[in-house]
């Protein structure tokens, strides 16, 4: 029976509305009073039946909630015929909760967004090759798969034959498909826009990165803030001080219709629903933004950072090496740019090239990358000195390519205007690659890891939401950090650090009192993500970094940092704004009834659901939170 009537508690509240709509047209327009009366009293039950139960339920488990309050009030204005009254409360108060629920269930759309987009079926190659389409709980790893054009990922793995491009917003936030072929890794829940894939499954389930986004927004909206368990604690001890005080008043004044207004007045409804509101809804907006923030606690904690300490590659840079500057040489030793008649810059790139695309170095691979699509040429006698570099015969002449000390080895002339450029390119934080063909020096490759596009400009947004210490750690030579640092505009760099020393420098930051923030990528920045109040990971990085870390930047991608601070501060705000309604309007309420002679129970009744509707609608404005740029 309980359940019956709980389940309809919303067709119970229409009924009501409609009953207190019918009582009034008979008061004011037939002139019924004995109708009016029916329809009131009928109301006040249909209505107060839902809010009884959950008064009972919660009683047995020895809490007065506010249910308990409603009720008293409800059934007091009752036995003094006071059927408007009664009527319209019970109504408000369910027309509250319905606000309430409505409200949780759109702010957790981005979880139910998540979990629809993961796939229930796959196309499983078959012991005789064919591929059928199975229920995904039967594909394991190792399973060959066929995904087609249009079709989500159902499983993480990597492409074992085709081409394609796969659209990876659901899992990076990036719009742009990105191309697919032989080895790639793809992810579940991801659409190939283009092509046919076959791919061997490598995580299936609840063990895909799709998966444990979608547990880890679901901790993270379920857990609780301490502003939500300071509220928690508030409720438990203000509901029954509420109901003493109205017992207070009644013994002094003896007047019931009083003491029953201050229950209906001091419902802490707001209260209750103004914090969790907040929290999944700034939660929601940073899982459709690409921000995974586990928790209000983080939020909380996140809020109040005041110093942002960075690992350097794969964090600020890029992490991949790239020629950063180069330099040909006519074969004289000078810098002027020329070529010799002998020897012209189009022979040097295609040689290097060609010799470069022998190693499977990965300097060698940067410069091969940085020449592009240059002739090749054949590569013969080829022969790699161990820690100097190679060397090779291209068209007929000597091609050796390395450090100085392979330039030594083989007599290559360094006069000084090359000796510069070497000192120049090692004072930017480069590794030097030098090329000499037939014994003449004619090229020189800086190679060196590269700054992130854009990051200037998300420090610079760091900088304007108040975080004044912006640090870099790094294993890198000194030199070299103090470049990204002043490129930067950091406050402090710190290189020749071990993972133990980071962890160590971030400690001392919090015994100075900072709240401190950590961003990185690796397996060695792991300690430093789960000893800074704050770990942030990016998306792209390893897992075990991922799991350690309460904030993930998916992708990669840097920029989304400013928004997530953003982000963490206006919900903190929100929930303190939310908290500071709910508290004023009690008050107010209360200090009309004392001091005024306007207040009664059905007007405090309608305020106090209208406080309730404003924080709900203060909350969801973090649906629509954006940063400035």
């Amino acid at each position: 029976m309980q359940q019956f009537v709980l389940k309809r508690k919303n067709h119970l509240m229409v009924s009501g509305g409609a009953l207190i709509a019918l009582g009034f047209f008979s008061a004011f327009v037939l002139k019924n009073e004995t109708a009016a009366i029916a329809a009131l009293a009928s109301a006040s039950v249909l209505g107060a039946l839902p809010i009884a139960i959950q008064a009972y339920q919660s009683i047995r488990l020895k809490i007065v909630s506010i249910d308990v309050l409603v009720t008293i009030a409800v059934s007091g204005a009752f036995a003094l015929r006071n059927f408007e009254e009664s009527a319209i409360v019970t109504f408000l108060f369910l027309f509250g909760a319905y606000l309430e629920q409505r409200t949780l269930t759109k702010t957790r759309s981005a979880i139910k967004e998540l979990t629809e987009m993961a796939p229930e079926s796959a196309l499983k190659q078959m012991d005789d090759g064919l591929f059928v389409e199975v229920p995904i709980e039967e594909v394991e790893v190792g399973d060959v798969l066929q995904v087609k054009t249009g079709a989500r990922f159902p499983v993480d793995g990597s492409v074992a034959s085709g081409e394609g491009h796969v659209d990876e917003a659901s899992i990076t936030g990036e719009s742009l498909p990105v191309g697919k072929t032989a080895g790639s890794s793809v992810y579940a829940g991801t659409i190939l826009v283009d092509g046919t894939l076959r791919i061997v499954a490598e995580r299936v389930g609840e063990d895909t990165t799709f998966g444990r986004i979608i547990e880890l927004v679901e901790e993270a909206q379920d857990s609780k803030s301490e502003a939500e368990r300071f509220v928690d604690r508030f409720s438990k001890y203000y509901t029954p001080a509420v109901l003493l005080l109205s017992v207070l008043v009644w013994a002094f004044t003896r007047d019931v219709e009083l003491s029953i207004t201050i229950l209906v007045l001091g419902c802490p409804g707001a209260l209750v629903i103004g914090v969790p509101v907040s929290n999944v809804a700034g939660i929601g907006n940073g899982a459709r933004s690409g921000i995974l923030l586990k928790g209000s606690e983080v939020i909380h904690d996140f809020s109040r950072v005041d110093a942002i300490v960075f690992d350097k590659t794969g964090t600020l840079t890029t992490g991949k090496t790239r020629v950063a500057e180069a330099r040909y040489y006519d074969g004289a030793g000078d810098s002027s740019g020329g070529v010799s008649a002998a020897v012209s810059e189009d022979f040097v790139r295609s040689a290097l090239a060609s010799v470069e695309a022998e190693s499977d170095h990965p300097l060698a691979k940067a410069i091969v990358d940085h020449l592009g699509d240059v002739p090749r040429l054949t590569v013969e006698q080829t022969s790699v000195v161990k820690g100097l570099g190679i060397t090779a015969t291209v068209d007929g002449r000597r091609v050796a390519v390395g450090n100085a000390r392979l330039m030594d080895a083989e007599g290559v002339l360094l006069d000084e205007a090359a000796r510069a450029d070497l000192d120049s390119f090692s004072r930017n934080g480069n590794s030097l690659v030098l090329a000499a063909i037939d014994g003449r020096l004619l090229a020189l490759m800086g190679i060196r890891d590269t700054v992130r596009p854009g990051v200037r400009e998300d420090l610079h947004r760091l900088k304007k939401l108040g975080i004044r210490n912006l640090v870099v750690l790094s294993g890198d030579t000194q030199e070299t950090v103090d470049l990204v640092a002043g490129e930067l505009g950091l406050t402090e760099a710190h290189g020749r650090m071990l993972p133990e020393d980071k962890s160590d420098y971030i400690a001392g930051l919090k015994e100075k009192g900072l709240i401190v923030a950590f961003v990185g990528d690796g397996v060695n920045d792991s300690p430093s993500l789960a000893i800074a109040h704050i770990g942030i990971a990016m998306g792209g990085g390893t897992d075990v970094a991922i799991e350690t870390s309460d904030v993930v930047l998916m992708n990669s991608d840097f920029g989304r940092l400013p928004h997530a601070l953003g982000l963490a501060r206006a919900t903190a705000r929100n929930m303190k704004q939310n908290i500071a309604i709910a508290v004023g309007v009690v008050v107010l309420l209360i200090s009309s009834l004392i001091f005024s002679e306007w207040m009664n129970m059905s007007v405090g009744m309608f305020v106090h659901e209208a406080s309730i509707l404003v924080v709900i609608l203060n909350g969801m404005r973090l649906l629509r939170y954006k940063t400035s740029q």
